[in-house]
């Protein structure tokens, strides 16, 4: 586990040690927090004896992406139901996904709003045959331990007071809530608009994975930027930023904008002076080749390499 200091002036002033978690560096195919919400899905699926996983995603699916390679490692077959209608060619996400293995299949907005319905699952499951369903982004009880030893791994490595992390379905917050000691708080921020559903969903993860709620997070709701998935000047300028500062690229789905929500945090005074703040990357970096596609013309700037 990696651990950086960034040097930022307005930590320093208040005498904050502000850490970057590197766990995009974690797995060398399945990075940050996708390899840990999968780890004991992929076992609960090989003890039930399938051999397929079935999950759901969007077009530009960092999880669809995570669910194909991660069928490639351990040799069981995918199949990715992915929201809105087929096109040709496929995006880069789902170019990489088909090319891990994953067969695509696709449905309309209204049919993937029945996704976690049983008798729709049913009927997906009498089309494709027996799978073990991974929920979109990974989001259920089993996900939480995966993330949960992310935290045991940080505090074999350091003490801290904050543990920030952003939100998609919430559950990496879960799972990071049920690791933390009785001094540690953590902090989501949303990355999608209207994100104040998450905390019942965090609040059910929990509560299903160990039968407890966990009152010590906060969850942000104000760094959306636009919301999930869009275009923001504003949020593109800072990650270029940080790169040129610190040398790590963010992503401009979830990293990006838990950065730009953590530094406006120091910049309020939020974090008690004195203490040590943790900021985890959790990857997502292959969203930089669809975010290309769909916005590149708007934009005068985009990382190099991705």
């Amino acid at each position: 586990m990696l651990l950086e200091l960034l040097a930022e002036p307005t930590a320093a002033r208040q005498n904050i040690r502000l850490l970057l978690l590197r766990d995009d560096l974690a797995h060398p195919e399945l990075p940050g927090n996708k390899w840990r919400k999968l780890k004991y899905n992929l076992q609960e699926a090989q003890r039930q004896g399938h051999h397929t996983l079935l999950t759901f995603g969007g077009a530009f699916s960092n999880h669809i992406a995570a669910v194909a390679a991660a069928g490639r490692l351990t040799g069981l077959r995918t199949i990715g139901l992915i929201r809105g209608e087929e096109t040709a060619p496929l995006n880069p996400t789902l170019a990489r996904a088909a090319a891990d293995g994953m067969a695509l299949r696709y449905l309309s907005r209204e049919a993937y709003r029945r996704k976690a319905e049983p008798e729709f699952l049913d009927e997906v499951l009498r089309e494709t045959g027996p799978a073990y369903v991974v929920p979109e982004g990974g989001s259920n009880a089993l996900a939480l331990p995966g993330c949960a030893e992310l935290v045991t791994e940080l505090q074999a490595q350091t003490d801290f007071d904050y543990l920030a992390v952003a939100c998609g379905t919430g559950s990496t917050l879960a799972g990071l809530l049920t690791g933390l000691a009785p001094h540690q708080q953590a902090v989501g921020v949303a990355a999608l608009k209207n994100g104040g559903f998450l905390r019942g969903e965090i609040d059910a993860l929990t509560l299903a994975a160990t039968g407890r709620i966990f009152p010590t997070y906060d969850l942000r709701t104000d760094y959306h930027l636009g919301g999930y998935a869009r275009f923001s000047p504003e949020l593109l300028h800072f990650i270029q930023e940080f790169e040129a500062r610190h040398g790590v690229l963010l992503d401009p789905i979830y990293t990006g904008k838990l950065l730009f929500g953590v530094f406006d945090l120091l910049r309020q005074g939020y974090f008690r002076p004195g203490s040590t703040v943790v900021a985890v990357h959790t990857g997502g970096l292959q969203g930089w080749a669809g975010f290309r596609q769909r916005f590149g013309a708007r934009s005068a700037w985009w990382p190099a390499g991705t």
